[in-house]
């Protein structure tokens, strides 16, 4: 008789224990993490000083190390800037903070090569790169 009340009282104890210790209110559930590409504000918030356009929904910033290393070669006219924003963070396509208006934007022919993002802008003479800031 009290080797059958231990044994069920174990059992009850083990049942307990299991169900109690479950995770069962996250069973079948997913979540899902979205990244999107930075923003403006982001880019500016980080370095106030950046040199940044947006062009298809995407920023593009100069001044980076890896990219000016690189030997481009400008291809066709894809737009131009045609709005400056140097006072907030408020950014559209075809706007830039520190690049003139009618600066030509251009694609470059290595793009395939290159495996990433990347605009010339053509101003006042010169010729500058741009890497597109895009996550994943």
């Amino acid at each position: 008789m009290k080797v059958s009340r231990l044994l069920w009282g174990l059992v009850i104890f083990i049942l307990l224990t299991a169900v109690g210790c479950s995770n069962s209110s996250n069973k079948g559930k997913v979540e899902v993490y979205t990244t999107e590409n930075p923003s403006a504000e982001e880019i500016l918030k980080l370095d106030p000083e950046a040199d940044i356009f947006q062009f298809n929904g995407v920023i593009y910033q100069t001044g980076i190390d890896w990219v000016e290393e690189l030997n481009l070669t400008k291809d066709e006219q894809v737009g131009e800037i045609k709005t400056k924003n140097g006072t907030d963070t408020n950014f559209e396509d075809e706007m830039s903070n520190k690049l003139p208006v009618g600066a030509k934007v251009f694609s470059v022919k290595e793009k395939e090569e290159i495996g990433g993002p990347i605009l010339l802008v053509e101003s006042e003479g010169k010729l500058y790169k741009y890497y597109g800031l895009v996550e994943g």
